[in-house]
């Protein structure tokens, strides 16, 4: 497989590129896309069989079981990381291995719609969050280990809103090259 297309496979809607600026039409459309992502989810996984959820979207990537797990733990973490910068100043926040995560037994045992209820749900309490901050809201910060630099919220939403994008999108190019 070329570097291109490997590249295709893991980011089939490009590399997350950060926006410059916080702006209202920027929110919007951050907080829009983040309501929208349990639907979009849904209709990914519409008529897939256990042995179509088990296939991984590129070589040496996750499954479809795996992937939308992943989004569960990974948008819990953000929910949670954006109410500790709500509540507390400048916290710092704990990092996780989402490798070493998408391979624990729940992953494996816990049937995937209950991943997808959870998104429907987190998803709801987020954006009903998300609806009500204010602008100086969107500007307070946790700190994240890897680098110790603050990171404002809206960019934390920047991220999350193309974060389930990017997944759904690995799911529905994987289905269009197998004809699912």
């Amino acid at each position: 497989m070329t570097e291109d297309l490997e590249e295709s496979y893991r980011y089939p809607i490009g590399r997350f590129k950060p926006a410059e600026a916080f702006t209202p039409q920027n929110k919007m459309a951050w907080i829009g896309s983040i309501r929208s992502i349990p639907l979009l989810l849904d209709y990914c996984l519409e008529n897939m069989d256990e042995e179509q959820l088990l296939v991984p979207y590129r070589k040496d990537g996750w499954n479809t079981i795996q992937v939308i797990h992943h989004i569960a733990d990974s948008h819990m973490n953000a929910y949670i990381r954006m109410k500790l910068a709500l509540t507390e100043e400048a916290p710092v926040v704990k990092p996780y291995d989402e490798n070493l995560w998408a391979e624990l037994p729940d992953v494996f045992e816990v049937p995937l719609n209950v991943s997808v209820t959870l998104i429907h749900a987190l998803h709801r309490r987020w954006t009903a969050l998300m609806d009500a901050m204010t602008d100086q809201d969107w500007n307070k910060i946790y700190i994240h280990p890897a680098d110790g630099k603050g990171v404002p919220l809206w960019q934390m939403i920047n991220l999350y809103s193309w974060h389930g994008k990017h997944h759904a999108e690995q799911i529905l190019a994987l289905r269009k090259r197998k004809g699912w």
